[in-house]
């Protein structure tokens, strides 16, 4: 046996030392002679630079193919705008200068050319299905990314994304493994030295370049803006380029001066109304696009309420995504354009700095309860965290709702659901309520293929079928907000409370639609339309959204806040000056020393609290398929939790869950509802109860129903389960993290790559 053995290895090893020399003999066939390595070696080495700047060019024309999704328009880019492709190459060439601190330079040069394009074809990823592109800003919604992706890719597209990745990294470990290394001696300080020059002459290249008009230092509009000046500096830019830059003429003199366009007149506390906000998603009137035809008027409520109250166009900051950029502009007064390219002040500055708000200033001014009511994620875009900085009293997000009806696609919660939870949150306070409300129906992609057989609105007009189809799909989404906006305005008509409401669309929906295609002439026009019970005089004017609540409070008698009564004062006229005034007072109150609080923290955080109404636990009642908890409130976001431990739940009605036996140890258990967000939130939690096992012998598992956590829960399961169980097991709702839904469920602005809420 031991013979065997040897012969057979000896065997192996003569069959591999043959096929070793087969393979010599095919390197030397076919590659260059040793000598002639070494000579191409050192003429690439010597000639590196240029190379690299080669190179540079290379990574830079395919990353605009790829962002572009043109080979064409990224060679036109390249010789109209020459200059700027130049300058775009001289970032990622001064980057490559980091190999030269290794000496595996081949393994170096691609990962950082890799890291470039990896770059680009996010960017590219994003454009495909959202205007707004990839800023660094984005980065950090890289959670909400995940929560939200089945919106947007398919199965089949985040199986190719893994692929490819899977790919390129095992590629880089080959190379790590199998390439060369330079053998010559290494100069670390002239490497040192080189890109120390590079960043010493960078800056004043860009300032030149900026003030000869080949580049530009903001955009107006950031979609164009990569357009115009390329992937790589306009990413490099939003890096370079957060927050807000003290003004030159920052200090105590110059803040009082723009605070005494500040003197608000006393608002008329006897009769004060309740404001209303809803934010309509991706909402414009689709009679605005110049191209679209309808066999009915989509938007008849809309329509009636432009005639009939104040109204007029809203010139948002946004378009296709970036909800949460439109909402701090209504909720603060202030302008994204003092701010860097790209930035989520949601993501960055209100992470841990408070912020004046018209909840600050109607709840700290004037006793108003503060609530926002929103349909998805309380997490996403960090909504919690900056309501909680902007003073809310209260946040009722999806995870305190009982949601039950989709999209025709199940992608989003219908917005119904949202009347009953402004009622709560009207009916949570005795005082005047400021309710700021967040849509979600009309959020994108919508379908190119025909998705609901027999619409309500027929379109056509569009270039070809897939677009028709779109917006076929929006538009009758838009119908159906059009709806929401006559069912909120009635139930609050019957309502024995002064109040006044403003719909305003965020930003236009993701369809590539350009300046030419609407009626107004800008693609960052919206429309915004009031209602009141109180015979408010009608009062039609333009505004931008940091103006926009200025607007409604003033004609509504109400003079409070900062940036507010600095919009009245200024008559909405935002002349030179008086945007001199606002970067100032802007600046101060978010990143300077606040003068205008005389150094004080006016308007702190505020104690937010998730939902209006209790989560109770009544009493357990153990079955033959588990043990049933009997309560009040619960939502499909209600997750039991055992001795403190997380359990499988079913959801069964706003008054019933289920759980296995088989959570429970014998004896006394702890047990307590918990709604939970993403990222294991606790957002809310009910009473805690105690539930005693008894000491026997339990059924073998088998003898358990399973808990199935994947299917939809339906009102027709629902029924059945309260009414008997008529079937052999309940529907169940999906008790994952992430999971809103078989969709998947979050948000955009999705994103708003929103990320394009």
């Amino acid at each position: 046996m031991f013979h065997t053995a040897k012969n057979t290895l000896q065997k192996i090893r003569t069959k591999y030392k043959a096929f070793r020399e087969k393979r010599r003999a095919r390197e030397k066939k076919h590659f260059l002679k040793p000598e002639q390595k070494e000579k191409l070696v050192a003429f690439l080495n010597r000639y590196s630079l240029i190379f690299h700047y080669l190179l540079a060019c290379s990574v830079c024309f395919v990353i605009e193919i790829i962002s572009r999704h043109s080979f064409v328009s990224a060679f036109i880019f390249i010789f109209d705008r020459g200059l700027v492709f130049l300058y775009n190459s001289m970032i990622v060439f001064t980057s490559l200068h980091l190999v030269y601190f290794f000496r595996r330079r081949a393994l170096m040069r691609t990962i950082i050319s890799v890291a470039w394009l990896f770059l680009g074809t996010i960017n590219g990823c994003i454009l495909a299905k959202r205007v707004t592109p990839f800023t660094y800003t984005d980065v950090k919604l890289i959670n909400d990314l995940f929560t939200m992706q089945s919106n947007y890719f398919s199965n089949g597209e985040a199986l190719a994304v893994i692929l490819l990745v899977a790919s390129v990294l095992a590629g880089i470990i080959i190379l790590w493994k199998k390439g060369p290394k330079y053998q010559g001696r290494q100069n670390r300080f002239a490497s040192i030295g080189a890109i120390g020059l590079f960043a010493f002459f960078i800056p004043m290249v860009t300032q030149a370049a900026v003030n000869n008009n080949v580049l530009a230092d903001y955009f107006e509009n950031i979609a164009q803006g990569y357009e115009d000046y390329g992937f790589v500096y306009s990413f490099s830019a939003s890096v370079m380029d957060q927050g807000m830059r003290a003004p030159q003429d920052y200090s105590q003199e110059t803040v009082d001066t723009a605070l005494s366009k500040v003197n608000p007149e006393a608002s008329d506390s006897s009769e004060l109304p309740n404001v209303i906000c809803v934010l309509l998603e991706s909402f414009i009137d689709p009679k605005e696009i110049n191209f679209l035809n309808f066999s009915e008027n989509p938007t008849p409520n809309f329509d009636h309420l432009y005639s009939n109250y104040s109204s007029g166009y809203l010139t948002v900051p946004v378009v296709g995504a970036g909800t949460a950029n439109t909402e701090f502009e209504i909720l603060t007064g202030m302008g994204m354009k003092y701010f860097g390219l790209g930035e989520y002040p949601y993501k960055t500055i209100l992470k841990s700095t408070s912020c004046e708000s018209v909840a600050s200033d109607l709840g700290n001014n004037l006793g108003y309860g503060t609530h926002v009511v929103h349909n998805n994620g309380g997490n996403f875009y960090s909504r919690k965290n900056a309501f909680t900085q902007m003073g809310f009293d209260s946040f009722i997000s999806k995870e305190m709702m009982n949601i039950q009806e989709y999209t025709p696609l199940g992608t989003w919660p219908t917005d119904n659901i949202l009347i009953g939870e402004v009622e709560k949150a009207l009916d949570s306070t005795e005082q005047q309520d400021f309710i700021y409300t967040i849509t979600v129906q009309g959020h994108g992609a919508y379908p190119t293929e025909k998705v609901i057989e027999n619409p309500e609105i027929t379109v056509t007009g569009a270039e070809n079928e897939a677009k028709n189809n779109e917006w076929e799909y929006y538009v009758n989404q838009i119908h159906e907000v059009d709806k929401f906006i006559a069912n909120l305005t009635d139930m609050l008509s019957k309502r024995d409370e002064k109040t006044v409401v403003v719909f305003f669309g965020d930003h236009l929906p993701t369809m590539g639609l350009k300046d030419e295609d609407t009626k107004s002439q800008s693609i960052f026009n919206t429309k915004y339309v009031t209602w009141n019970n109180f015979g408010m005089k009608k009062t039609d004017q333009d505004l931008t959204s940091y103006q926009l609540l200025a607007a409604i409070m003033d004609q509504a008698n109400i003079h409070e806040g900062t940036m507010f009564s600095f919009h009245q004062n200024s008559s909405y006229q935002l002349t030179e000056e008086n945007s001199r005034d606002m970067e100032l007072l802007q600046y101060d109150i978010l990143y300077g020393k606040r003068y205008a609080y005389q150094g004080e923290d006016l308007y702190p955080a505020s104690n937010l609290q998730m939902g209006v109404q209790d989560v109770t636990l009544e009493r357990v009642e153990a079955l033959d398929d588990g043990l049933h908890i009997y309560g009040t409130n619960f939502t499909p976001w209600s997750k039991a939790f055992v001795n403190g431990a997380r359990v499988s739940t079913s959801f069964i009605s706003d008054r019933e869950l289920k759980i296995s036996m088989n959570n429970f140890e014998e004896g006394a258990n702890s047990l307590v509802v918990n709604q939970m967000g993403s990222s294991e939130t606790i957002f809310r939690s009910s009473n805690e109860i105690s539930y005693l096992k008894p000491v026997m012998e339990q059924p073998e598992p088998s003898e358990e129903l399973p808990v199935d956590d994947t299917t939809e829960n339906t009102p027709s399961s629902i029924d059945k389960a309260v009414n008997g169980g008529q079937q052999d097991e309940p529907s169940q709702q999906d008790d994952s993290d992430a999971p809103d839904h078989p969709a998947d469920l979050d948000e955009e602005e999705n994103g708003d790559l929103n990320l394009t809420e």
